[in-house]
């Protein structure tokens, strides 16, 4: 099985799932090629890139340059010299009202190009995040691709972007895609809101690699310290700051705290000078982006995961953290918030506990009881990684793809 992936930025730290998915799809003999956006920076890479040889089946699209009008013209006569009689059929698909401003957007003309030199038919065309959806859609309409169309929705897709494409931006995704794939039962419920039909969505979680992640019961140490991770962009919806200002109620009520955050992004110096504010530089460290062999180093001897998540400002959700998930596969309790589909991973009081979303009070309340609670810890995390292997182990949800692109 011949499969396009269409993505965003690849490769991403932040995105394993989307190369879980791949190398699965990979390990069944399916034949992957990758089209998405090459990282602005150097960032290390995990491991699976290099293992599968991925960057040598990846072809860049780029993004909009500000001399853009220069280059558009570039793009044009590449676009007419290999197909000439494009012209007429890509301008007939750039339709406002049929797809939106994402089809007017001058992108469609870059994205043309990396599948001149390709073949562009395909058994399955898979899109990660509806507004990869729309262009694949649209590179199907041109002829620049052919195949099924197939689009996974995570959750900025259809919150944030929604806001920016207008309500009805993927009506004709809707209506011309084969299948939708929310990653959870709260974006099925919005995807039907939305006017979708029923029958074409289908919930498929992300996942994980259990093998890759060792189970260790969780218990405290003779100190007394409790070690506390997030591993996050450090971006509004992930609520680093709201951990933070919860870590400052648990220094005042006297428990001995080590929080540690893995993960970079624009609010850094803004978090590092509220960690500074708060006098919480002892107790708080900012650890930057790590690979995921050094996550795992970190996880291993940390005693509780804390995942304060919130619907930013522009409307921007969470899916389901994968952070969450490879947490609980190695035995850590968790901490979270009542937010989009993470209810659906964290049973509370089972694997882990949740409050709402920006309530420092209730935040710092769970983790006091976590803490509190101590001997609770092994049975939270047998609790947790039975949940990862029953519904979010990605070898199951792999192979369930597997059959669903087949039947298609």
């Amino acid at each position: 099985m011949k499969i396009a992936y269409l993505v965003g930025e690849f490769p991403s730290l932040s995105e394993t799932f989307i190369l879980n998915q791949i190398t699965g799809l990979i390990d069944k003999g399916c034949q992957v090629d990758i089209y998405g956006y090459k990282p602005e920076t150097n960032e290390k890479v995990h491991a699976g890139v290099v293992d599968y040889n991925l960057l040598s089946h990846t072809f860049n699209y780029a993004k909009l340059p500000r001399n853009y009008g220069f280059r558009l013209l570039k793009a044009v006569w590449l676009f007419l010299r290999h197909s000439p009689t494009s012209l007429r059929l890509l301008i007939k698909s750039m339709n406002v009202r049929q797809f939106g401003r994402q089809a007017l957007s001058l992108r469609l003309f870059y994205s043309v190009i990396p599948f001149l030199a390709n073949e562009t038919q395909y058994d399955i065309i898979h899109c990660h995040f509806g507004h990869n959806g729309l262009l694949g859609m649209n590179l199907r309409s041109i002829g620049a691709l052919q195949g099924p169309l197939v689009t996974t929705f995570h959750a900025r897709d259809i919150t944030q972007k929604l806001s920016e494409l207008g309500e009805h931006a993927y009506d004709q995704l809707f209506l011309k895609g084969q299948l939708i794939l929310p990653i959870s039962q709260h974006w099925q419920k919005k995807l039907k809101k939305l006017g979708c039909d029923p029958n074409k969505i289908h919930v498929h979680h992300m996942g994980i690699d259990c093998q890759k992640f060792n189970f260790t019961p969780r218990r405290m140490g003779e100190d007394g310290t409790v070690r506390i991770i997030s591993v996050a962009r450090l971006v509004e919806k992930k609520g680093i700051e709201y951990g933070v200002y919860a870590i400052q109620g648990l220094k005042e009520r006297g428990y001995n705290i080590q929080y540690s955050v893995i993960g970079d992004g624009e609010l850094y110096d803004p978090l590092k000078q509220l960690i500074v504010d708060l006098n919480l530089r002892e107790e708080v460290s900012l650890l930057g982006w790590k690979s995921q062999d050094e996550i795992l180093e970190i996880m291993c001897s940390a005693h509780i995961l804390l995942a304060p998540s919130v619907t930013s400002a522009q409307g921007d959700q969470e899916g389901i953290p994968v952070a969450l998930m490879e947490a609980m596969a190695m035995g850590l309790p968790v901490v979270s918030t009542l937010h989009s589909g993470i209810p659906e991973l964290v049973d509370e009081g089972l694997s882990g506990y949740l409050a709402s979303e920006r309530d420092v009070d209730t935040l710092t309340e769970k983790l006091a009881c976590m803490i509190d609670e101590s001997q609770q810890w092994p049975r939270m995390g047998r609790a947790g990684r039975a949940k990862i292997e029953k519904e979010f182990n990605i070898d199951i949800l792999n192979a369930n793809l597997f059959e669903i692109f087949c039947s298609l």
